[in-house]
């Protein structure tokens, strides 16, 4: 049974507490808080219970965080509201789980949301699965370009994120290029062929690569595996990631397929 089926099912036991816990009880109308006693850090395969539990903290810490980072400048743009929906639409979430995150992100909003509290819980959570966390910061990166740039409050609060959760200013750069690349290829791949200028997409193939034009053929196809072993979707959902996160990830490793075909093309191999 998937992590939802068991809170709707009111099988408990395995759930977190904490700030987490609190913020889903608080919107589920259970009571959660169980503390934090138990938690481990180590990165190690994990047992069904402490996989649902750490799905639960994906789910949990995604959507309040994202309403946080949405209010950050003063106010909620309907562009902002309109990527949450859309991640929301991507996961195929039933109408309670939507009613959930969208409780979720309105918690986020609150002048007193726990932002320190609920990340130090979601980094030890994730047991140092840092394919996890960097999932979760591309997740915000894209909900903080959802207007076509990041404002110097959102970036501000990101790299506040990135500190917490033990990610290095250095990474954060390096996906938050590969995140523009995304938007900018995914347009124009989008569009008529004869109507794309091929440099520009060229030049944002590599970045979702997150590899320079420079480099050698060999070094593309080894940055083509490690991107898509980074974002293989079973793998992901192993390590924590939701059931209902699948299609995000499955649609990651399409965009990094098609940059992968657009330089075997122009080089030719």
């Amino acid at each position: 049974m998937s992590w939802w089926g068991k809170l709707a099912g009111g099988a408990f036991g395995y759930v977190l507490g904490g700030p987490l816990g609190a913020l889903l009880g608080a919107v589920l109308g259970h009571n959660l808080d169980r503390g934090l006693a138990g938690l481990e850090v180590e990165e190690e395969s994990l047992e069904p219970g402490e996989q649902e539990r750490v799905q639960t903290a994906f789910f949990t810490a995604t959507f309040s965080i994202m309403g946080h980072l949405a209010k950050v400048d003063g106010s909620v743009s309907r562009t902002e509201i309109d990527v949450a929906e859309a991640v929301m639409a991507k996961m195929d979430l039933d109408a309670e789980m939507r009613r959930t995150a969208i409780r979720l992100f309105n918690q986020g909003k609150q002048t007193d949301f726990p932002l320190n509290e609920v990340l130090e819980q979601f980094r030890l959570e994730c047991h140092r699965r840092s394919i996890l966390t960097q999932m979760f910061i591309e997740i915000l990166l894209q909900a903080a370009y959802a207007d076509g740039a990041m404002n110097p409050a959102e970036e501000r609060l990101l790299l506040h994120i990135c500190r917490q959760m033990g990610i290095s200013e250095f990474l954060f750069r390096q996906l938050e290029r590969m995140i523009q690349a995304e938007r900018h290829f995914s347009g124009r791949t989008g569009r008529r062929a004869e109507a794309v200028s091929p440099g520009p997409a060229l030049k944002d193939a590599y970045a979702i690569l997150n590899i320079p034009p420079s480099a050698s053929d060999a070094e593309v196809k080894r940055a083509y595996r490690r991107q898509t072993n980074l974002h293989h979707p079973d793998k992901l959902v192993a390590k924590g990631l939701p059931e209902e996160m699948m299609k995000i990830a499955a649609e990651k490793t399409h965009e990094i397929r098609q940059a992968y075909e657009q330089i075997k093309t122009a080089r030719g191999f």
